[in-house]
């Protein structure tokens, strides 16, 4: 398996690392044989967050006795210093570790996010007090826009991180070009959403695509089971077969004006609505298997995708065209069955 140094960390990992997702969709004991199983094929990079209900808590019964082969990443969606230092002392009773080689701040969408985050009360102070503990090794951000990461990659709090995670497929290549950018930056690069939220259905051409990309440290699929697995690390950073260079313009052809990037361009929506996040609970319902977990997050939004009033703002926003008011009506009457 390819080895790669993460950014500017002592991290060296394994490319093709471990998403922690659809591993809410399995058993306790299933979950721990995935990846006890995980790690003997190779796997070295763990990769959970706060949100994803019982993944922390799942990955540590399965990682107790491997800690010192793995490297463990997480994330919460904290903003102030007293949420984060409660979530670090969660995430580290889970994952039943006494320190985490990631925390990451989960899914900044701007940056009036990240001026609560580095505020004087902000969760940025709280990441730091862990770090000169040792409680946290590294420092990082995940994000689904494009123009934040960019802005935090120029800014002078770009020393403060180690790693950005963004999309990255061959649905999704907007992140090519951020990607190089925090690699001459000496910072590690992390490519979540490898299967374009589940829209592209050959794992081993998605995974074949993001081995070639030098730009990028680690990819982290997300695993369910050990069959799953087998395919994920059983990939080879071969040529495209003609068969593979089809299907993927085919693909690309037929989701030209069907998949959301999450780009965030269509907001503000006139009624509050987060378009790109009703999207992606509507991809955690229909693709990934996590059917309650989707409907739990969406039954939480302030605004569902039923406040659309049809007034098509977002329509001239939106640069991939898509037909967004139709779509949210989709997803209203399938989360309101």
């Amino acid at each position: 398996m390819i080895k790669n140094k993460l950014g500017k960390t002592n991290i060296i990992v394994n490319k093709i690392g471990f998403g922690g997702i659809p591993i809410q969709r399995v058993t306790k004991d299933e979950a721990k044989d995935l990846v006890i199983e995980a790690v003997n094929s190779g796997v070295n990079f763990f990769d959970t967050a706060r949100g994803y209900t019982c993944s922390e808590e799942y990955l540590g019964n399965g990682l107790a006795l491997l800690r010192d082969k793995v490297y463990i990443a997480t994330k919460s969606m904290s903003r102030t210093y007293e949420a984060m230092k409660k979530d670090i002392e969660i995430s580290l009773s889970n994952l039943q570790t006494s320190y985490l080689d990631l925390y990451q701040f989960h899914n900044v969408k701007n940056i009036d996010e990240w001026n609560i985050i580095i505020s004087d009360d902000g969760a940025m102070k709280a990441l730091l007090e862990a770090k000169e503990k040792g409680i946290i090794l590294h420092i990082g951000v995940t994000s689904h826009s494009k123009d934040f990461l960019d802005w935090l990659l120029d800014s002078k709090y770009c020393d403060l991180i180690e790693t950005i995670q963004y999309p990255l497929n061959f649905l999704e290549e907007e992140g090519i070009d951020l990607f190089l950018k925090a690699q001459s930056k000496n910072i590690g690069t992390i490519a979540m959403k490898p299967l374009g939220g589940g829209m592209i259905d050959n794992a081993e051409v998605a995974i074949k695509y993001l081995l070639r990309q030098d730009c990028l440290s680690v990819l982290i699929p997300g695993m369910g089971s050990i069959e799953e697995l087998k395919i994920n690390v059983n990939v080879k950073e071969d040529d495209f077969t003609n068969e593979e260079v089809e299907y993927i313009k085919k693909l690309k052809k037929e989701m030209a004006k069907e998949f959301c990037h999450r780009c965030g361009y269509c907001l503000p929506c006139t009624k509050g609505i987060d378009i790109p996040g009703v999207f992606t609970l509507e991809k955690y319902y229909q693709r990934y298997g996590l059917k309650d977990w989707a409907i739990t997050r969406y039954n939480a939004l302030k605004c569902k995708a039923d406040s659309c009033i049809n007034c098509g703002a977002c329509l001239k926003r939106c640069p991939y065209q898509l037909n967004i008011p139709k779509k949210l009506a989709e997803i209203a009457k399938l989360f309101n069955k």
